[in-house]
């Protein structure tokens, strides 16, 4: 039976409401939904869906990281077409969940990146083995449709062909809006919308299933690879078929996010780093947290100078900035950055860190000195003002 159908289906939305309630979402998102459902928006989309008529095209959107030069691209549907595909990749992801082979941890129903990280902890003496991290660069965008159709074509149903019908309209669309007009470009399975982490399970599966099959430690969260191997030759074995199967589908390594490790010197992957029986936050995650950090700190210093604005108007700011980030639910498909370290860590170390820097960054906002009188502004002012100790907070959790 084809999934579409289930778009205009009261009851199989519920079923998606519960499911989204039960997970560290937004209230915000979640009233949302619970309206969109009421309302029964989604009976139009449907059915223009079912009728097969054109969707409206994706807008594009051009993001630019604060403080660098890099830059990210997101395409985004309007809302209540992006809520109905929202939907269809819930019941994807279910339906065709059988597919993945078992070292796949991104967008998974009942898995999380935290069973990556444990799977990997499991095993006996891998503190002694040689390892192999790499991202594949700028997955989601470069990935060549007219590739991964056939693949896409393969795993559907035979009996759902008015599904693959739609999928494949959207993926071969040439056109996006961008900004006043629309343009003409390769988008591949388009980053920000919905449909593209099943999509980006599904394209490099036969390299999950590779492995799988090789008995090979290995693991994959979308665009992370790691691999582990006994000695070095066999990690350059696993390293080159890793490169060649992406070769083969049209993708390429990012040479910046590349490392290969010794028998000692741990690893890291989704953000965690491993030694010596200890998991903490990676280095580099907690630096570019702390960036983060001085970038919302210096542009809230500007905004209250241009303003004549109280200094705690601007310390409060970055307060709930942070504690949403960190310690709230940022979006309804975004586990907040607690929920994601918290529960595998072994140590408070790098949340230590983390927590001194967030505190001097209040107290500079708070008054204006990055000197010793700082602290003019008291540990007690900034709980005062809404701060949250990372350290307490994951004590707590325990």
């Amino acid at each position: 039976m084809s999934l579409l159908p289930f778009l205009s289906s009261g009851e199989v939305w519920n079923r998606f409401y519960e499911y989204k309630t039960s997970l560290a979402c937004q209230g915000r998102f979640t009233g949302e939904l619970r309206k969109f459902i009421d309302e029964r928006r989604f009976d139009a989309v449907a059915k223009r869906i079912e009728a097969g008529e054109p969707f409206p095209l994706p807008k594009k959107s051009v993001l630019t990281k604060l403080g660098s030069d890099k830059k990210r691209t997101v395409y985004t549907y309007p809302y209540d077409e992006n809520m109905c595909l929202k939907l269809l990749t819930y019941l994807l992801t279910r339906r065709y969940d059988g597919v993945f082979a078992r070292n796949l941890y991104s967008f998974r129903p009942g898995v999380t990146a935290k069973d990556a990280v444990r799977s990997l902890l499991r095993i006996p003496g891998i503190d002694g083995m040689y390892s192999y991290k790499v991202d594949v660069h700028n997955y989601f965008n470069s990935v060549p449709v007219e590739r991964f159709l056939p693949v896409l074509r393969e795993k559907i149903e035979p009996d759902d062909a008015p599904l693959y019908a739609f999928l494949e309209s959207l993926l071969t669309e040439p056109y996006v809006k961008s900004g006043a007009g629309t343009v003409s470009e390769q988008k591949g399975i388009m980053a920000g919308t919905p449909l593209s982490a099943f999509y980006a399970n599904l394209y490099l599966a036969d390299l999950d299933h590779l492995f799988e099959q090789a008995g090979a430690l290995y693991a994959r969260y979308s665009d992370d690879i790691i691999v582990f191997a006994k000695t070095r030759e066999e990690l350059g074995a696993y390293e080159n078929i890793i490169k060649e199967s992406l070769a083969a589908h049209g993708l390429t390594v990012n040479p910046d996010k590349e490392f290969r490790a010794e028998p000692g010197d741990g690893f890291t992957f989704l953000g965690f780093s491993y030694k010596n029986g200890t998991v903490d936050i990676a280095p580099a995650t907690v630096k570019k947290l702390k960036q983060k950090m001085r970038r919302k700190r210096d542009a809230l210093a500007r905004w209250r100078k241009r303003n004549d604005a109280e200094p705690e108007r601007a310390a409060k700011a970055f307060i709930r900035a942070f504690n949403r980030k960190l310690l709230e639910a940022p979006s309804d498909n975004e586990l907040s950055w607690s929920r994601w370290f918290f529960p595998v860590i072994s140590t408070d170390a790098s949340l230590h860190e983390i927590d001194l820097y967030s505190q001097d960054c209040v107290r500079y906002l708070l008054t204006g000195s990055h000197t010793k009188s700082r602290f003019n502004a008291r540990y007690e002012d900034l709980k005062a003002l809404g701060y949250r100790n990372l350290v307490h907070e994951f004590h707590e959790g325990k």
